[in-house]
């Protein structure tokens, strides 16, 4: 019963340590744009993400029980298993978080265990009618939807704001910015700190510590939504910087229809159980609204290696939590052997990255980043939809009081006269 309550205690930690790395991972999908554009200070921003994503574990447990009652059959599952399924979701997000990529935290989760599980007690473990409706059906649907309602919102938010006095509307949009982030916030901890709450839930049913078909005890709850929050608030700055600058531009006005696009999406498959990834939701929001302005460029070079990522999300947790759940059969000595190289590969992870240390002081650089591709062409589809979009609010008025004051400072040009060539 000691090595049992020990591999038990082991589980929960590892679980809320995966919470964690979700947490500074997934920063980037509230924060990133309200960031890039000025909205809000760094460090502010990130306050702000940490104490809603808080109050969001509380709204609901409908994605904590797809994962705990509905992806494997939880009377076959060890904790062991869920311990092997948390070592793949962890290394992947460290990875990923190293090169800043948003891959998405909630896949790797899923990845690990289904890897894991399908390692212990076979492919009939696994309920593959959950894993396609509520797992892969809204990865791909998700961020084509958001990215299409973040198109539109754009392109509707310049339209209506063509009239509006610059600065006011500025300063409109700013603010609308702001509260459409912590929408962002709030829905990111009713999804994702529901993904850990589900993981524990599942681990203390396998124990014993649990009936089957439990809800997550509160203090689960408690302590999911602590650990999630207190990675947000560490900040996962590298990814911020891809999210912020690296994939597109973005202007206060796509910076709100971003953030409200994906900030309904979300809540929308919280409120349906869906184990949505937020990561995919505001990536597809961030690229729309880059699509949606005359003249946004969507940077397809990193988008390409974001859209790699997002397709061995799944298989690369899952290879790994299937060798961790592998050598954890050998007994304690091979459980305590994942657990070792677990806490030295994050480690080594953790001292590559002091090589290049990107914080809160230099996330809106662009000159050192991997993606700085300011320069880069607009590809086909960006040429495409920029031309047919309006151009952005008083930029025809800019033009013509612009065209003047250049004609008169230049005293030696001459007008063209009948015999001037022109």
């Amino acid at each position: 019963m000691e090595s049992f309550s020990l591999i038990l205690a082991i589980v929960v930690v590892t679980a809320l340590a995966f919470d964690f790395t979700n947490g500074f991972h997934d920063t980037a999908n509230a924060m990133a744009t309200t960031i890039s554009t000025g909205a809000l200070k760094p460090k502010v921003a990130v306050a702000m993400s940490a104490v809603l994503n808080l109050v969001g574990a509380f709204l609901s447990v409908e994605v904590a029980n797809t994962i705990s009652k509905g992806l494997v059959d939880e009377s076959g599952i060890r904790p062991e298993v869920i311990f092997a399924a948390l070592v793949g979701a962890i290394l992947w997000n460290l990875l990923t978080w190293l090169v800043g990529l948003p891959s998405s935290s909630s896949h790797a989760l899923m990845g690990g265990l289904v890897g894991a599980t399908v390692a212990s007690a076979g492919f009939g473990a696994v309920h593959g009618d959950v894993l396609v409706t509520k797992v892969l059906l809204p990865a791909v649907a998700a961020p084509v939807v958001a990215g299409l309602a973040a198109l539109v919102a754009t392109r509707l938010t310049y339209t209506l704001g063509r009239k509006a006095d610059g600065q006011a509307a500025k300063k409109g949009y700013r603010a609308g910015q702001i509260a459409s982030a912590g929408l962002v916030s709030l829905a990111h901890g009713t999804n994702d700190a529901q993904k850990t709450m589900g993981i524990i839930t599942l681990a203390l049913v396998a124990g014993g510590a649990l009936a089957p078909d439990s809800d997550p005890p509160m203090w689960v709850i408690l302590s999911a939504g602590l650990a999630i929050a207190l990675g947000t608030y560490l900040g996962g700055w590298r990814i911020i910087r891809t999210m912020g600058k690296g994939l597109t531009d973005l202007r206060p006005q796509q910076g709100f229809a971003a953030q409200t696009s994906a900030a309904t999406a979300i809540l929308a498959s919280s409120h349906l159980g869906f184990s949505l990834s937020t990561t995919h939701v505001v990536s597809g929001s961030v690229m729309g609204a880059g699509l949606g302005r005359k003249g946004g460029v969507v940077r397809w070079s990193t988008a390409t290696r974001m859209f790699v990522a997002w397709g061995l999300t799944l298989p690369a947790a899952a290879l790994v939590g299937a060798l961790a759940e592998w050598v954890c059969g050998f007994g304690d000595w091979g459980t305590a052997l994942v657990a070792v190289f677990l806490v030295a590969s994050s480690a080594a992870i953790w001292k590559i990255s002091r090589r290049e240390v990107v914080d809160h002081t230099n996330v809106n650089d662009t000159e050192n980043a991997d993606n700085t591709a300011d320069a880069e062409p607009a590809g086909v589809v960006t040429t495409a939809i920029a031309a047919v979009t309006p151009p952005p609010a008083g930029a025809a008025e800019e033009l013509t009081a612009t065209i003047p004051a250049q004609l008169s400072a230049a005293p030696d040009a001459k007008a063209p006269s009948a015999a001037t060539p022109v």
